[in-house]
């Protein structure tokens, strides 16, 4: 073994293990809603060095990387065996995204990926590509994973060669090793994207919140967060869609809007975290609300926040695709903390930490979208009005 390869393997282990072990520190004092954390949890750099490099000094004397990793971001995330699991989304530079399990201790920093990536099942029409995979622990007592599955429109001129059509893909696990692909959710839009499972029955059957549009990119006559039920898993049929959560115009959800994670069970409702996407004179924005629904009625919205809840900022607003916050993983713990992993600008994850109750307090006493400027002046006047009111008390 070359002196030169010897180096360089000890320092590329010692950069990887310093990343893996630097504690992560909250960023104070916040806006009371959740923390910050001042580092991403995964990026590209906290992949093993065996996936990326030959280890070989015969095969590769100068210790190039032979599989490159472009980004590591959208995580589906879940409690298991005492520790905080995350299902990334890992792009490779070749384009095509897998997925691949990385654990911490304490959810915050310490992430560590497991030695394989998931081998995912492909149907009898392979997927291109796949990506954003939820993880519901489903009261059936699967673990389900959808994401969507991207393939290309056979319909289009052979000239065009980024038109795609994407599908809702489905498997399930007991382990999150060994994963059964089930075919894909069927629906009567053209196109589905950012699927979820509802991790309750209802009425029985399987609940889903959807997307629906017509088209890869645009929404068309679609769009909004869906919902609709299905018979079975193993051949899932929704016959109906009915859109609980619209677009709107001049808000943060204009252009587009999809499911995050499943949905939190509480005993003021069912607490939802989704993506809103608006144009801009720079391009698409993508930021992360909060609603809550109705805990009998599931397509029932009973609060809505205006706004956003959360949006990148600083670095977290540069990356592969610009200006953009997405999740699709976090985890409610057993003292009440929810951890919720998002990515930023489709480059890298990071955790944001708050509780159930304040999620609750936000959502149902934060004032709702007047949708007018005009109604905006009126409800800072109110909250104006009232914090003089009680300053003179205090004096």
């Amino acid at each position: 073994m070359s002196t030169v390869f010897q180096q360089r393997l000890a320092q590329l282990e010692a950069q990887h293990q310093d990343l893996i072990q630097t504690p992560n520190q909250a960023i104070v004092p916040g806006n009371g809603i959740f923390e910050r954390y001042r580092n991403p949890v995964l990026t590209a750099a906290h992949t093993p060095l065996f996936w990326r490099y030959d280890l070989n000094p015969q095969t590769n004397p100068h210790l190039m990387e032979r599989f490159g990793i472009n980004a590591v971001f959208n995580a589906g995330a879940i409690k298991w065996q005492g520790k905080y699991v995350v299902a990334a989304r890992v792009e490779g530079m070749d384009r095509k995204s897998f997925f691949a399990i990385a654990e911490s201790p304490n959810g915050i920093d310490q992430f560590q990926f497991w030695d394989y990536p998931i081998t995912m099942p492909e149907t009898a029409d392979p997927d291109t590509n796949v990506y954003d995979l939820r993880l519901v622990a489903h009261e059936d007592g699967w673990i389900y994973g959808l994401f969507c599955s991207e393939r290309k429109d056979l319909s289009v001129p052979a000239a065009d060669t980024s038109s795609a059509v994407a599908q809702a893909g489905m498997a399930r696990t007991k382990d999150l090793v060994n994963w059964e692909r089930l075919p894909d959710l069927k629906t009567a839009s053209a196109q589905q994207r950012n699927v979820v499972l509802h991790p309750e029955f209802v009425n029985g059957k399987y609940a889903f919140y959807t997307r629906p549009q017509d088209g890869f990119i645009s929404t068309g006559t679609g769009g909004g967060i869906g919902f609709g039920l299905a018979d079975n898993m193993d051949n899932a049929v929704i016959e109906s869609e009915t859109i609980i959560h619209e677009r709107r115009y001049h808000t943060v959800y204009e252009v587009k809007n999809g499911q995050g994670p499943a949905p939190i069970k509480t005993d003021r409702g069912w607490l939802h975290l989704a993506h809103g996407v608006r144009n801009t004179a720079a391009g698409l924005r993508y930021v992360l609300y909060l609603f809550m629904t109705d805990l009998q009625d599931l397509t029932k919205v009973i609060h809505q926040p205006a706004g956003y809840f959360l949006a990148p900022e600083g670095a977290e607003r540069v990356g592969d695709v610009s200006n953009v916050a997405f999740s699709n993983g976090w985890i409610l713990d057993d003292d009440g903390t929810v951890f919720i992993y998002y990515a930023s600008s489709d480059t890298r994850l990071h955790v944001a930490t708050s509780t159930l109750d304040r999620l609750v307090d936000y959502c149902i006493n934060t004032p709702e979208d007047g949708f007018r400027s005009a109604a905006s002046v009126e409800t800072l006047k109110a909250i104006i009005q009232r914090n003089k009111i009680e300053m003179k008390d205090e004096r």
